[in-house]
């Protein structure tokens, strides 16, 4: 099948591409910097020539509220007028674990209307709910830091390997479209706040972590639940340390 990776050349995308090819499909990879972009809808036409499935692993590059919401009410209307005009058959988008439970995060907010265009597009679709990425975990730890200690709540967090991630969003691409969502997570569920404060340690960061029930996760308080998918979901295999194990070897 032609499949084109709409964020084709980013941290998903880029892996997509690679497994996708490596199973006999043409996978395409369209980003601003093969000359794709969706905000504007150049090359979107050329580019979905022939494709039978979209997938969408796109981000905005910020995420300012308003700024992340016109980038996905933007970006995903023009891709799904594109894609119905080729009549391409199956639209498939990542999305995030817990999105309507936190709707006054201004990224999830972006996501949960993201998903509501899709839905209502007539084109045939999966969503694919993701759990954190183990490559963001530094960025998530970073974010929580204050007067130089890190503040986490403890909560339930169940974070996923990429590699996982594009193997699930590249099963759910090429298979039957749900029209409906599946959930993915990583193999081992932790408390949060327990979580780094071994993957500090890990890392050689000397940074305090602070259990903080009141600690904020991107601007939002989180629950217990906030983070981690329902009964069902599909779990990747790759473990946090075999992860760190690996990247650190390269």
């Amino acid at each position: 099948m032609k499949i084109v990776v709409i964020g084709g050349t980013g941290l998903i995308g880029s892996k997509l591409v690679k497994k996708l090819g490596e199973h006999g499909h043409e996978a395409v990879a369209a980003s601003p910097n093969t000359g794709v972009n969706t905000l504007t809808g150049e090359g979107l036409a050329e580019v979905l020539k022939g494709a039978q499935v979209v997938i969408d692993v796109s981000n905005s590059p910020s995420f300012e509220r308003e700024a992340v919401m016109k980038f996905f009410q933007t970006s995903t209307g023009n891709l799904l007028a594109a894609e119905a005009a080729e009549g391409v058959g199956h639209h498939v988008a990542v999305s995030i674990v817990g999105t309507e439970r936190m709707p006054e995060n201004g990224y999830f907010a972006a996501k949960i209307a993201q998903e509501k265009l899709i839905e209502k597009s007539g084109i045939p679709f999966s969503l694919v709910h993701s759990t954190q990425f183990f490559e963001f975990a530094r960025g998530i730890a970073d974010e929580g830091a204050v007067d130089g200690k890190v503040h986490i709540a403890p909560v339930l967090f169940q974070p996923i390997a990429g590699d996982d991630v594009a193997q699930a969003v590249g099963r759910t691409a090429v298979g039957t479209p749900l029209n409906g969502r599946i959930e993915i997570a990583g193999p081992t569920q932790y408390k949060m706040d327990e979580f780094f404060r071994e993957a500090l340690a890990a890392w050689g960061d000397t940074r305090e972590v602070v259990t903080d029930p009141l600690a904020r996760y991107f601007g939002s308080v989180l629950g217990e639940r906030s983070l981690v998918p329902g009964e069902g979901a599909q779990l990747g295999t790759i473990t946090y340390k075999d992860w760190l194990d690996q990247s650190t070897a390269k």
